[in-house]
Order: C-alpha cells, then structure tokens, then sequence
C-alpha cells in the first residue's frame, strides 16, 4: 500500500527570512503556513476587494511586480511582503450635497492637476487599469471615459505608493465613478421599480427566511431559484 505522494517544497523568502513551503499555494496561505497572523488585509479571498496588495520580486528577476495575495500563487525563489494599508490624503464629500461635480473635483482633489504622466500608477495597478487614463479624463470632465477605465478597481492603493505628484489616483477615480452614476448616467426604470419594492417591504418576509437559513439551507435555496 503505498502512502500519500508528499507536496513538493518551494522556497520562498517572507519580508527578507526564508522558508520551505508546499508549492501551489498562494500568497495569503503561505502566510498562513508559516506562522503569520494575517487579520488585517483579509477580505474576500476573490480578487475583489483589494485588502492583500502584494509586491514582490521573482527569482533571478530584478523586476518589482505587484499582485493580489489571495489569488497570486507562490514559485520557487519568491521574495514578498502584503501591504494591506497605504495611507491616503482622504476627502470628505457628500455626493448628495455636490453641485457642480466637474468643477468641485478641483475643491476636493486640487492635486489631480498635478499628475506628471510618468505612468508609475499603470505599472503598478494589478488591475491593469489606465488609472493616468482616467484621472486625465476626470481632470477634463469626461467622468463617462474615467468610470469606464476605472471600472475594476480595487481599491488595493497601491498608485498611491507610486504617484511622485502624491496623488491618490484610485480616489479621484473613484469621485468621477460616484458622480457618473448620479449626475449622468442613465437611469433605468426597472431600478426605480426595485428600489420601490425594498422601501415598500415587498421581501422584508422573504430576506427574513434567507437569514435563519443554515449553510445547507442556503445551498438548497440557492439551487431552486436557479
């Protein structure tokens, strides 16, 4: 009878110590193996909420590259560190209270006139977003074109680490996206319908069943709604 094939071991280096871990594991697990407590920078372990920004460097590669921990596998002669916080200059603003949104982008982020084009926020968005792209086109009012580039950011920060005009580009993205949706993207009438039907308590009873639902109960639903 023979025993269970042992995984193969890769070594990695962990904000500059070495250790010998499973192969196949991604940045976040391998945390995890070797002792790590990792709290903060933990979200949705799906690509999407930007917590586990990762930068390392490849073996033999002087190329600093960046990646998301909880779905960029580890490889041999990895050297790597998670930054799950950058810190931001943050402006406070109430879309609701906004009224020339084109023109206040300037009162709340006068230094998006500052950008220099070095593209260092390109290079370094895991998203591969045109993030120069977009805050250009916020600077020119077309918040239409800067929602659209934007679309699948993150949120991870890391153009923040890399802006020599100290910038935070993925903020003043994220300004231009609010005030799209708001001030000039279309409205669709099916939404006006849905939001109707949750101010009204159409499914209050049905989110309350959903809610005492067990793990295995939610599996049951989910399949007979499909």
């Amino acid at each position: 009878m023979s025993g269970a094939t042992e995984p193969e071991l890769v070594t990695v280096e962990i904000m500059g110590k070495r250790y010998q871990v499973p192969d196949g594991m991604t940045v976040i697990n391998t945390m995890w193996y070797t002792g790590h407590e990792i709290i903060r920078g933990v979200g949705c372990m799906g690509g999407v909420c930007g917590a586990c920004a990762t930068v390392y460097r490849t073996k033999d590669d002087f190329s600093l590259k960046v990646g998301l921990g909880c779905q960029m596998p580890i490889e041999d002669g990895m050297s790597f560190f998670m930054t799950p916080f950058y810190p931001a200059a943050k402006t406070n603003y109430k879309v609701e209270e906004i009224e020339h949104p084109k023109e206040e982008l300037f009162k709340y982020f006068p230094e998006a006139l500052n950008c220099r084009n070095c593209n260092a926020c390109n290079k370094v968005c895991p998203q591969e977003i045109d993030i120069k792209g977009a805050v250009k086109d916020a600077v020119k009012g077309d918040f239409a074109a800067a929602a659209d580039k934007a679309l699948s950011c993150v949120m991870c920060g890391l153009c923040v680490s890399r802006c020599i005009a100290e910038m935070a580009p993925n903020l003043i993205a994220l300004y231009a996206r609010r005030n799209w949706s708001v001030f000039y993207a279309t409205k669709h009438e099916r939404l006006d319908k849905q939001i109707e039907h949750i101010n009204n308590g159409d499914w209050d009873d049905e989110w309350a069943h959903i809610a005492s639902l067990d793990e295995a109960g939610l599996k049951e639903f989910c399949k007979s709604r499909r």
